[in-house]
């Protein structure tokens, strides 16, 4: 089972080096991360999603693959590949994986615009490890699925940061 953590960054730079050091942290079998998406809200209101792989992309690549290997079958290599990237950025774009798009809209909007909320979607975790190295990061847990006695741990780590 997954826990979604969102923490909340005075910057947007703040919560894409807080990532990044996930990302880093990944690699060193600390943490499995599902998803990590960064919120922006901007002063006219309007949220912003960074997600951490663009589906768009990754469908056109592969659409146009499929595209261009049916377009060599029919002799006509170059439209098989156009048609195959479109519809492959078509279901690319329809694709949401990990972390609700319409949720996390509807909690970055109580967010104060220049601000950034992460959103992290965790799979395992050592957490002692990891809190103690995202922890001089600092930042404001808006909200978690973490039982009460692990979100009040995270809490107070990321609040002697900001003290």
């Amino acid at each position: 089972m997954s826990d979604l953590i969102v923490i909340v960054y005075p910057t947007e730079e703040k919560a894409e080096e807080v990532r990044n050091r996930l990302l880093e942290l990944q690699k060193e079998y600390l943490i499995t991360l599902g998803d990590a998406v960064i919120a922006t809200k901007t002063d006219a209101g309007k949220v912003k999603l960074n997600q951490m792989v663009s589906t768009t992309a990754a469908g056109a690549v592969s659409g146009s693959f499929w595209g261009l290997l049916i377009g060599v079958l029919f002799l006509n290599p170059l439209i098989g590949a156009a048609v195959g990237a479109a519809s492959g950025a078509l279901g690319g774009a329809l694709t949401d994986v990990g972390i609700n798009d319409n949720f996390m809209k509807d909690l970055a909007a109580s967010i104060q615009p220049g601000n950034a909320a992460l959103f992290v979607l965790v799979q395992l975790m050592t957490a002692d490890k990891v809190l103690k190295d995202i922890s001089h990061f600092g930042g404001v847990v808006l909200k978690t699925s973490l039982d009460e006695s692990k979100e009040q741990v995270l809490r107070d780590a990321l609040q002697k940061a900001s003290s």
